[in-house]
């Protein structure tokens, strides 16, 4: 393995700090005061910035106007992005498109992923089934039509900001069993949109299809097309708990190390610099576990167990790290950490919707001893 990033890669990173740099985490409502979403639409003056600076289109193919980079790219990107809790669904769009350019339709391609990079098109994606506990693909189902096309009937929960996308990535189940992604437009019969409000304060949506119409050129059914968009979306949401957490560490140490207590810096007590170190350390295997499952994803890589344990080892570390960074942070600032004025209940808040968002830390270490029983280890 070889973690130094390409020329590329960081030039991308350093576009994405310039045009998060003008970011406030506290430009929207405090979600612990409002009864619903802080806000009804996603930051579009950011979401042209994205585009103008060319981040919308990072992981598009040169054919699709884009630079042709990869996941890791795309995760150094999203790290710079949760450190400002930017407001804009780039991993959900940039997830989906390159399901799409993968995948998908070279026609249907061609279409949107141009406007997708100019920042014309939004994206989201389903993936959290009815509940969050079973596998999305099931709640959803794709049946064919007598001549052309596909009826889809089921539904998704807490999609991440439905009602502001133009398109919408539905996992769904076919008669023989295959897991299939089905592009439904959120204006067209059958689909139905109620409003549901994340953790973060963040409008999300349940999506209902009731025997929805799609062509053939809408399902992208190719084999593990579903399962591959799925580890961007999870690889990705790990990247932003990596960035959130880095941040909230950050805010932390310029705290402690103004706050005084019997005349000293409480950051030179102890008990303080040894549970910031811990969470220093926690941070290390977050960044490391993500690379390694990014990489493995991106480049196809061999190894002892599939991509998918790398994975799991990478959620493991970013739902239980990001859940105990928040939280030493909200015990060192003590009761300023509830301040609404102050960011860091914003950043605790969206920390807890990470964290739901990738289960729970010992069903990820389950999956993870499946692949070692089912992969003896020489």
């Amino acid at each position: 393995m070889d973690f130094t990033f390409t020329e590329e890669q960081q030039a991308a990173a350093e576009a994405a700090r310039a045009v998060f740099s003008g970011v406030a985490p506290d430009g929207v409502p405090s979600p612990a005061l409002v009864p619903g979403a802080v806000a009804e639409d996603i930051d579009r003056p950011l979401w042209a910035g994205l585009a103008t600076s060319d981040l919308l289109s990072l992981t598009l193919l040169p054919e699709h106007g884009g630079a042709g980079l990869d996941l890791v790219a795309l995760c150094l990107v999203l790290r710079e992005s949760a450190k400002v809790l930017a407001r804009v669904p780039l991993l959900e769009t940039c997830a989906v498109a390159m399901a799409l350019q993968r995948y998908g339709d070279p026609g249907l391609a061609g279409e949107l992923l141009p406007r997708v990079g100019r920042g014309e098109l939004v994206l989201t994606a389903g993936s959290n089934g009815r509940s969050g506990h079973d596998p999305a693909e099931l709640a959803v189902k794709a049946r064919r039509k007598a001549t052309a096309g596909w009826v889809l009937d089921g539904m998704q929960s807490a999609v991440p900001w439905a009602q502001a996308a133009d398109w919408i990535a539905i996992p769904a189940r076919t008669d023989e069993g295959r897991a299939v992604v089905a592009l439904v437009q959120p204006a067209q019969d059958g689909v139905t949109l109620a409003d549901q409000v994340s953790t973060s304060g963040e409008r999300f949506a349940e999506v209902r299809l009731e025997s929805v119409r799609i062509d053939d050129r809408a399902l992208i059914d190719g084999a593990g097309a579903w399962e591959w968009l799925r580890a961007l979306l999870t690889t990705g949401t790990c990247a932003l708990a990596l960035g959130l957490g880095e941040a909230v560490l950050a805010m932390t140490s310029q705290y402690t190390g103004k706050r005084e207590q019997f005349g000293f810096p409480v950051a030179t007590f102890q008990s303080v610099a040894v549970q910031a170190a811990d969470r220093y350390i926690d941070l290390r295997a977050m960044e490391v576990t993500l690379w390694q499952a990014a990489w493995r994803i991106s480049t196809g890589a061999d190894g002892a167990l599939p991509a998918e344990g790398d994975i799991a080892v990478a959620k493991i570390w970013a739902s239980d790290g990001v859940r105990r960074v928040v939280q030493t942070a909200q015990h060192l600032h003590g009761g300023f950490g509830a301040d609404t004025d102050y960011p860091l209940h914003r950043f605790h808040a969206w920390a807890k919707q990470i964290e739901l968002s990738l289960g729970p830390a010992a069903a990820h270490e389950e999956a993870l001893g499946s692949l070692l029983a089912a992969h003896l280890l020489g």
